[in-house]
């Protein structure tokens, strides 16, 4: 796919997000549990904003005698600030989602990944710092940590921000109750698979 086209679309998800969370609501959690994983990653974004701010105005003082370039650079300038809010409410709406079938695991808006739970072999609470890429690793880092680890029993496809397939077998990511999650996962990978009706 053209990256100018996958690079819109994101954006626009960012902008939906944003009407999302001004509107209090959440994006596709149906009838699942929703874990949150934004809650420590608030003050430092609204702080890139705050900078944000300060550089508009301080290139507006700058470019005052160049009408012109101004107005080009404040528009700028203020469609990054609704960008970088946008993408803390991206993760705000965009929770994981845990239901009957499936984990549905988020950051933002640029990833979104669905393992059945038949195929979690393993999941565990486990706080990590450091990561390295590895193959058929995913780690989906908020706040420059996971902490909740799952390993899969099979691979699952992972697909990139520009398309890019991977195969991954294990999953490191964030949630704000990590314990909590990982509870429901166990509870969902020990609950009876439903039987279909036998015929009478």
């Amino acid at each position: 796919m053209n990256a100018v086209l996958v690079v819109a679309r994101h954006e626009l998800r960012l902008l939906v997000s944003l009407v999302l969370w001004v509107a209090r609501r959440r994006h596709q959690t149906g009838s699942g549990t929703a874990f949150g994983y934004a809650r420590g990653q608030g003050p430092v974004m609204f702080g890139l904003a705050f900078v944000c701010v300060v550089e508009s105005i301080t290139m507006a003082v700058l470019l005052r005698d160049h009408p012109v370039v101004h107005r080009v650079v404040l528009l700028l300038d203020v469609y990054t600030i609704v960008l970088v809010v946008a993408l803390h409410a991206a993760s705000v709406v965009r929770p994981h989602v845990l239901d009957a079938d499936s984990l549905r695991i988020r950051r933002a808006a640029h990833v979104d990944l669905r393992i059945p739970v038949e195929k979690i072999a393993c999941v565990r609470r486990e706080l990590r710092t450091a990561h390295q890429r590895a193959e058929g690793e995913l780690d989906v880092v908020i706040g420059a940590q996971t902490s909740v680890t799952l390993e899969l029993s099979e691979p699952v496809p992972y697909f990139g921000f520009l398309g890019r397939r991977r195969d991954i077998r294990l999953v490191r990511f964030h949630a704000d109750d990590a314990d909590a999650l990982v509870r429901a996962v166990t509870t969902a990978r020990s609950a009876p698979s439903p039987r279909p009706d036998r015929p009478g």
